[in-house]
């Protein structure tokens, strides 16, 4: 039995990256491109996921009860959020879609350092440093991720949004 070394953020968005190619064949070699992640570091993504019990002993099925539990009750205690300085970037949290569409105007913006972004706020280190190069390319884990980051720092009414929101996307996968 292998021992499990505790999560890395990776091993978060390649789940979220596996929810969002749903009813699409592939293999790690793809997940691996589109994270721009080697091959070896998906492969031991998708063991501590295993392990963890994210994602069953085919390394190919999420455990979406599993991963939903974890993004909402265990997320922001393994990986805390720790907002930084205010910085131009990429729109991330409740000041992105989908949660912004259900909100009023905020006082707090956030964003992940990015020098492509367009927007200002108080930054978020993304949960993988290459997030903000390749969001930009992948709406569905743009939304994904977004909604990842309100749970890990939003306040009761945005975290209830985007459960919601969260719910909406995992309930589609694995009914094919």
């Amino acid at each position: 039995m292998k021992k499990h070394n505790g999560m890395r953020p990776q091993d978060v968005v390649v789940l979220l990256k596996i929810i969002t190619m749903e009813g699409q064949e592939w293999v790690f070699a793809d997940i691996a491109r589109a994270l721009q992640l080697s091959e070896s570091e998906v492969s031991y993504t998708m063991e501590r996921n295993k392990i963890a019990g994210l994602v069953g002993s085919d390394k190919t099925r999420v455990n979406k009860l599993a991963l939903r539990d974890f993004l909402i009750y265990g997320l922001k205690y393994v990986f805390p959020p720790q907002p930084g300085h205010s910085a131009r970037g990429i729109a991330t949290a409740h000041s992105a879609p989908p949660v912004k569409d259900h909100i009023a105007e905020s006082d707090d913006h956030y964003v992940w350092a990015y020098y492509k972004g367009t927007k200002r706020g108080n930054t978020i280190v993304p949960l993988y440093d290459k997030i903000p190069a390749i969001v930009e390319s992948q709406p569905d884990l743009y939304e994904l991720l977004t909604i990842v980051d309100t749970l890990r720092i939003g306040k009761k009414r945005e975290i209830e949004i985007a459960i919601q929101e969260l719910d909406k996307r995992l309930n589609g996968y694995g009914n094919e």
